[in-house]
């Protein structure tokens, strides 16, 4: 048997260890889901194409960010793109560090301006249909300013899905976050802490912007989890950190 040596030192009735016991002292670990080398662990789907293709090279990893890029389309032609992780969850805090770059495609439409999202509580890949252009989920809008109007980050769409917010189930397909806006190419980090199908918190640079609860199917079916996608609607955006932090799930009475 391997032999551990533990150090232990006690300051004012604190007991500070190191070793391979000290691991636990440390807190959770957050795993990084996306190498900074390329799309391992990551699939696409497009909107026309069979899962796995990723055409005009839409998805890809470049100076070790990850790219949603059109450099390759002359127009986007309603080619609705999500990238899946590999895994599913349910109880979790997801934080991504993002930004705009760039020119929208040619042929993309208004609201898709400098607009994109992350999809949690998302149905697998593999049920999508062929010529489906969003994944049934709940839809983390990430938002850029056009240097002048207010557009907050972080929203909320419902692709096929409800929320309960404000005391009911709201209906609306987009709700808006009380982020603050985020002009020209700066990064800003987004993170979203889900607890299954009870609540799920936003926040944009450390700070509260939206809570919800009970995300449900448009039928009230309650969303416990499910996929993580990153979407490709026509603006160029790149992620430079994915990184996912589970969390215990409640002990059932």
């Amino acid at each position: 048997m391997k032999a551990i040596t533990v150090f232990a030192l006690v300051l004012g009735g604190t007991v500070f260890c190191q070793g391979e016991e000290a691991k636990e002292a440390e807190g959770p670990v957050w795993k990084s889901l996306f190498n900074g080398k390329d799309l391992s662990g990551w699939t696409p789907k497009f909107k026309g194409y069979d899962l796995g293709e990723n055409p005009k090279n839409t998805f890809r990893v470049e100076d070790g960010v990850l790219k949603v890029s059109y450099d390759e389309y002359e127009d986007w032609g309603s080619m609705f793109g999500h990238l899946f992780y590999e895994s599913e969850y349910s109880h979790y805090k997801l934080r991504v560090e993002y930004r705009f770059v760039g020119e929208q495609v040619g042929g993309g439409p208004g609201w898709a301006w400098r607009n994109n999202g992350v999809m949690i509580h998302g149905q697998s890949a593999e049920s999508m249909k062929k010529d489906q252009d969003f994944p049934l989920s709940i839809e983390v809008q990430l938002m850029g300013g056009d240097g002048k109007k207010d557009r907050p980050t972080a929203n909320v769409c419902t692709p096929e899905t409800h929320i309960f917010f404000n005391g009911k189930v709201d209906t609306n397909h987009c709700i808006t976050s009380s982020s603050k806006t985020f002009h020209g190419d700066q990064w800003v980090t987004v993170e979203i802490e889900a607890h299954g199908s009870e609540q799920i918190i936003h926040r944009v640079n450390g700070e509260v912007v939206f809570e919800y609860q009970y995300p449900q199917k448009n039928d009230g079916t309650l969303l416990e989890g499910g996929t993580i996608s990153l979407q490709a609607e026509s603006a160029p955006i790149e992620f430079r950190k994915i990184e996912l932090l589970e969390l215990p799930k409640p002990e059932k009475e």
